[in-house]
């Protein structure tokens, strides 16, 4: 295939953040914490559901299963992020920048799915309750999951099988803080309308459908416990109220960058951030950390770990 100018584009140069080398340093440092914090976390969360048998209910089974997408959607991008801060030149590689797409669309839609499921595990246990153990049995759970993974996997294969033989030739500049598609696609050779189409409505709308979803199940939650106690109106209240600022805190950005995604918000770093490194830290502390059940588990699971060692 003959390009516009003959030369074939081998990498992207990340721009990354801009500003002092003070600030960059003051970012590395930060984002190392988080990045750190994130993966601990959520490894925590994982062992403590696997190990402790009074978690073994679906809903820590979904928790565990979410700790460990968080885990994977923010390795596909931070740790290069970070080690770009140290960098001159922030470059990534052509094939380094498809699979970094391709795992971060793939985790994130996995996500998204999974949070709908867990949505509906909520109604159920709060609207159902005789019925939960019954309706949320492992098979049924092992579904939810399994479709939350195929969703990621097409979602992610949809975009990246039109993405990854566009011809790229001259421009290679990337104004972001990692690849991502509304903004490498800007960079093809050919014309791309149909495609940037086509990722506004996969993207875009797989976002803001999930939003809805859950927002939705999140109302029908909140209006069947006043229907049946105003005391538990209160304490269902305060428990989604957390679930909605992260499921916010996540959706919000991936909306304005995937349903406007050639505009100014595409090329937003403070968006990409926000879902990419703040949102995997927050699902762990509000999910999980704050549930006073895991932390029991978590200090049950400390106690026989240094009983072990000592009878050891």
């Amino acid at each position: 295939m003959e390009y516009k100018n003959g030369t074939v584009v081998t990498e992207f140069i990340l721009l990354g953040f801009s500003g002092r080398w003070e600030l960059h340093i003051f970012f590395f440092a930060t984002f190392s914490l988080i990045y750190s914090a994130t993966v601990l976390g959520n490894i925590l969360i994982m062992v403590t559901v696997t190990f402790s048998y009074p978690l073994h209910s679906p809903m820590y089974f979904l928790l565990g299963n979410l700790s460990f997408l968080d885990m994977c959607l923010s390795t596909a991008t931070t740790p290069k992020m970070i080690t770009d801060l140290l960098t001159e030149h922030k470059t990534i590689s052509l094939w380094g920048c498809m699979a970094q797409m391709f795992f971060m669309h793939f985790f994130g839609g996995a996500e998204m799915s999974l949070l709908i499921v867990m949505a509906f595990d909520r109604y159920v246990a709060i609207c159902k309750p005789l019925h939960y153990r019954t309706i949320m049995n492992h098979r049924l759970l092992n579904r939810f999951v399994i479709l939350s993974w195929v969703i990621g996997f097409i979602h992610t294969t949809s975009q990246m099988v039109l993405t990854v033989n566009l011809p790229f030739c001259g421009h290679n500049v990337i104004d972001s803080i990692f690849c991502d598609l509304p903004l490498v696609i800007k960079l093809a050779c050919v014309e791309t309308y149909t495609l940037e189409l086509f990722v506004i409505a996969d993207s875009g709308l797989l976002s803001f459908i999930c939003f809805i979803l859950l927002l939705f199940s999140y109302t029908i939650i909140l209006v069947t416990v006043q229907k049946k106690s105003s005391g538990g109106l209160s304490k269902a209240l305060s428990t989604l109220s957390a679930h909605i600022i992260v499921v916010t805190l996540f959706f919000g950005p991936c909306i304005f960058i995937y349903a406007w995604p050639f505009g100014s918000f595409a090329s937003n770093k403070t968006l990409a951030v926000f879902y990419t490194v703040i949102t995997p830290l927050l699902n762990p502390i509000i999910y999980t950390l704050r549930n006073q059940k895991m932390q029991v588990a978590m200090r049950k699971l400390r106690f026989q770990h240094i009983s072990s060692t000592q009878n050891f």
